[in-house]
């Protein structure tokens, strides 16, 4: 049984949604699901772009069966040697032993590595700027190395002018049956798994992704086909400005996201504290349990709000292990220019702060607000009165920001 979507006259979906995987990549939640996405040109020479992960194989060879309604592809061009998008590659080479793969040379390597030399051998190495012709359809060739993997490659339809984006652009979910972004209400239903998607998966690479945004700025596109998630045909604009604006490390929200951890409730309870003295000063408050929410969910909100706050209860002599990891996972991903504070639960020990500093302190354009808050165990008056002089100096950070 086959499910396939027309894109327009000579591009098709074939792709397919999974909701049985627990996580995405071995590490990232995906509770709602993703999308697979691959698609095929039907023209005078057929071209299949990417292939699936193993979860969705047998969905996917339906699919591509009954688009090529009898033909066989001519072509299958790998923007990305990710597994789940370059697994099936093999036993499509077996089954169209005349098929053609176009790739970058360094996926041209990957492919000699992760398969056999032989299947190496059929790969015609195609790079920037070179062009191919479909019949009616001419494909250019760009270069995307880094977002998020060296040997990426994107195709531009000159004729359609469409965009195929490998990774980028793309999102957590099954599509559901809606593969367009303007079938869905995006900006509701969509956008914070959008974000953590790029956070955790592309994140680091902000300087890489605007070099590919500048490319793009030079070309017509009208619509946008990534490996995971909607296709845009509509208001491409609205995720080019949100790719712009996460790439450059700046923040979507003026507020805070306070990420804590707790042994036994009390730090949980200064956090708390700290959350209503800024809601007083009308300052919007996103909250985590780092213990409890896994950390991608807080990473991507640590790319979306311009103040970060991070408590923590000494532990071992060191930082509280769900904080350590957190901390180490926001740092591995190069976030940038962020405003942070520092609560610790000193108890016997009031090393926290001291180190949850340390681990921010390489990450490029950080700024400390306000003295480290110290507290022990019961919120006594003078820690009352610490947490709401941190809590007036964000709000007045924030403030001074927006003026």
């Amino acid at each position: 049984m086959y499910c396939t979507r027309k894109i327009n006259a000579d591009y098709t979906w074939v792709g397919a949604d999974c909701r049985r995987l627990a996580l995405f990549e071995g590490v990232f939640g995906v509770p709602d699901g993703v999308s697979f996405n691959s698609y095929l040109l039907t023209d005078e020479k057929t071209v299949l772009f990417d292939t699936v992960d193993n979860a969705v194989r047998t969905t996917f060879r339906e699919n591509v069966t009954h688009a090529l309604a009898g033909r066989t592809p001519d072509y299958l061009v790998v923007h990305h040697m990710e597994p789940d998008h370059a697994v099936e590659m093999a036993d499509m080479a077996r089954l169209y032993p005349d098929m053609t793969i176009l790739c970058s040379a360094a996926a041209k390597n990957m492919i000699a590595q992760f398969f056999d030399a032989e299947l190496a051998a059929r790969v015609t190495v195609v790079k920037e700027g070179d062009t191919l012709c479909t019949g009616k359809h001419t494909l250019r060739f760009i270069a995307a190395p880094m977002v998020h993997w060296p040997e990426v490659l994107m195709t531009y339809d000159e004729t359609d002018k469409l965009l195929l984006t490998a990774d980028a652009f793309g999102s957590f979910g099954a599509l559901n049956g809606s593969l367009f972004a303007d079938e869905v209400d995006f900006d509701r239903d969509v956008l914070d798994e959008a974000r953590r998607y790029y956070a955790n998966i592309v994140g680091k690479y902000g300087a890489q992704v605007q070099a590919v945004l500048q490319k793009a700025a030079g070309l017509d596109v009208q619509m946008l086909l990534p490996l995971h998630g909607h296709v845009w045909r509509r208001d491409l604009g609205y995720i080019l400005g949100k790719y712009d604006l996460w790439s450059r490390f700046e923040p979507e929200t003026q507020g805070v996201m306070i990420a804590y951890a707790s042994v036994y409730g009390n730090t949980e309870n200064a956090a708390n504290i700290l959350a209503c003295r800024l809601a007083e000063r009308g300052v919007k408050v996103k909250m985590y349990d780092v213990s409890v929410t896994p950390s991608s969910y807080v990473v991507s909100d640590a790319f979306c709000y311009s103040h970060l706050v991070f408590a923590a209860p000494t532990y071992n002599g060191g930082v509280f292990i769900t904080m350590d990891e957190l901390l180490r996972d926001i740092a591995s991903h190069g976030l940038q220019n962020r405003r942070f504070a520092l609560l610790e639960n000193g108890t016997w020990a009031p090393v926290t702060a001291r180190q949850m500093a340390a681990l921010i302190e390489p990450l490029k354009g950080w700024q400390q607000v306000g003295a480290p808050v110290t507290i022990r165990s019961a919120a006594h008056e003078a820690q009352m009165q610490a947490v709401e002089q941190l809590a007036a100096a964000i709000s007045g950070d924030i403030s001074g920001e927006n003026q």
